[in-house]
């Protein structure tokens, strides 16, 4: 018996999350099925962190115990060989027995596209938000700033459990154009319920003039909230990877 460590992608679009739900699709409700069909006898697997229903992910990380008697690159293979065709097992390592994908991380990073375009594009919008009219680059810029460093995030998320706390440390928070989108990238030592989805929305609003960025310092300093209604769609938002070491 050994416990394996797991990067795992996938499509959210045709999942309600990443945690396990009954009667409903879920990430981890596929891939227990897939390990059952491995001879796996545990309850439950060990996740780096949950998605909501439409999030994607190509660096999700998730732990398990398995009597496997062949590599891990033979893991990878049989999983995917079971998986279906939006989730792939991207990379299978054995790991100390003590390993926890969630307690163990550093750091999580999440992208976020925004499709700038005043015409409705069904590929495209599959996987971003599609924004119009533009948000000025340096106001996004400007606002993602202000998130640096250790605040209280309750006015942009809440905690999983009504004790928990809201307070977060923003290691990096950039904008840069890429095509036709702008492309947030986050990483904090961890995040609150909806709380990339709501600090994109209130960039965006002071991207596009409807909030000016000193706007929003009063939620940052006096958490109450948010600074203004709404939330970015899901699709838009990819949980990139998992820190577990500061290199």
């Amino acid at each position: 018996m050994a416990r394996y460590q797991v990067i795992l992608a996938y499509d959210g679009t045709q999942f309600h999350g990443s945690q396990r739900q009954l009667e409903v699709r879920t990430v981890q409700g596929v891939v227990e099925d897939a390990l059952r069909e491995l001879n796996w006898a545990g309850e439950s697997i060990l996740m780096a962190g949950r998605t909501d229903s439409g999030v994607h992910a190509v660096g999700q990380v998730l732990a398990f115990d398995l009597d496997w008697r062949h590599s891990p690159e033979d893991l990878r293979n049989a999983l995917n060989a079971l998986l279906p065709g939006d989730v792939s097992v991207r990379r299978v390592s054995e790991s100390g027995p003590e390993f926890h994908p969630r307690y163990d991380a550093l750091s999580r990073v999440y992208r976020y596209r925004v499709l700038v375009d005043p015409v409705r594009s069904p590929l495209e919008e599959r996987f971003s938000w599609r924004v119009w009219p533009a948000p000025a680059l340096d106001r996004l810029q400007a606002a993602a700033e202000l998130f640096l460093g250790v605040h209280d995030f309750a006015a942009f998320g809440s905690p999983m459990s009504a004790e928990g706390s809201t307070v977060r440390e923003v290691i990096a928070a950039n904008w840069h154009p890429a095509d036709d989108y702008l492309v947030f990238s986050v990483a904090a030592n961890a995040f609150l319920y909806h709380m990339v989805r709501r600090l994109v929305h209130v960039q965006v609003k002071v991207g596009q003039g409807v909030l000016q960025v000193d706007d929003i310092l009063p939620f940052l300093e006096h958490p109450e909230g948010p600074p203004v209604q709404g939330l970015a769609p899901p699709q838009g938002l990819t949980l990139m990877r998992v820190n577990y070491s500061r290199e």
